[in-house]
């Protein structure tokens, strides 16, 4: 018997199929063919089986099912965890760019209206000289542009640290794994860079290890400037708290198994805990001056 999509062909007797556009989609997608005997079909046979009545209609049946497959394939793929973190972290990305460049914006503000005042001899942050001017401006009832300015940014401050909370916790529930070795917000930072959970989860450890770190390890190809040894894990404190001697160890280590964290989080979906044990022994004696790590020293 010869299953087509549009019905199943035994013995010169076809049997069509019925349903609807969705239905023949699914059936396409289910379908099996091997390739040894493979016949390419043409509408004839489809109008013999009695699917459609000429080649009009066969093509526009055939269109008909195409964008139903496509329509399930886009519903399919962002009914994954992973799209919906993927636009949030960027979000956060985005808010944090935006919130430092409005903050230095009216620090240089304020520091017109009040030429005394002077950030490099009082050593006020942009972002904590905001709050402060947003804080007074609430006691004393607002007003002026520049003092509403302040409150806009505070509040778009405030959405970000909920946003951020946000975040963690949902990398925690879709990356169980890499969010238990390297924090939620950072594991959600490597899931963005990547472009999405399973491109993660294809990645070797050694790009993992400096993804992030694009305008050195660029660097390093032009210029021959030194190798990076970590791009974003390094937020990460098993890294940046990390002696100077054996933080590229560090690095390559845990990135090792946060590569198989991620295939882990893709395959299974769920947290498994002798891994995560093994991995945080082996990353902390990784941290440890005096013991040897993978694959020899770190450049």
């Amino acid at each position: 018997m010869q299953s087509c999509w549009f019905g199943d062909i035994d013995g010169g007797k076809c049997t069509p199929f019925t349903g609807d556009a969705a239905a023949y989609a699914r059936r396409v997608k289910e379908s099996r063919v091997s390739m040894d005997n493979f016949v390419p079909l043409d509408w004839e046979r489809a109008v013999a089986c009695g699917v459609c009545r000429d080649r009009a209609e066969y093509l526009s049946l055939l269109q008909k099912i195409c964008i139903a497959g496509s329509e399930q394939g886009i519903r399919e793929r962002y009914a994954s965890g992973d799209v919906e973190l993927l636009q949030m972290v960027r979000t956060l990305d985005e808010m944090d760019t935006v919130t430092n460049l409005l903050s230095e914006r009216v620090a240089d503000w304020y520091q017109i209206r009040h030429p005394s005042f002077s950030r490099k001899y009082r050593r006020t942050p942009a972002h904590v000289l905001v709050r402060s001017i947003a804080e007074r401006s609430r006691e004393r009832g607002g007003g002026g542009a520049l003092n509403r300015v302040a409150q806009e940014i505070a509040g778009l401050a405030e959405a970000r640290t909920a946003l951020a909370k946000e975040v963690s916790a949902r990398a925690c529930g879709v990356m169980p794994n890499t969010s238990e070795l390297i924090g939620g917000l950072v594991a959600a930072r490597l899931l963005s860079c990547a472009g999405g959970l399973k491109e993660l989860s294809r990645l070797p450890g050694s790009a993992i290890q400096v993804l992030g770190a694009r305008t050195a390890l660029f660097a390093h190809i032009r210029t021959h400037a030194p190798a990076p040894k970590h791009g974003i894990i390094f937020q990460h404190r098993r890294v940046h708290n990390a002696p100077r001697e054996v933080r590229g160890k560090v690095a390559r280590v845990l990135a090792a198994k946060l590569a198989i964290a991620a295939r882990i989080d893709y395959y299974r979906g769920r947290a498994e805990p002798a891994f995560l044990e093994e991995a945080q022994a082996r990353i902390d004696r990784a941290g440890t001056p005096d013991t040897g790590g993978e694959g020899g020293s770190q450049p």
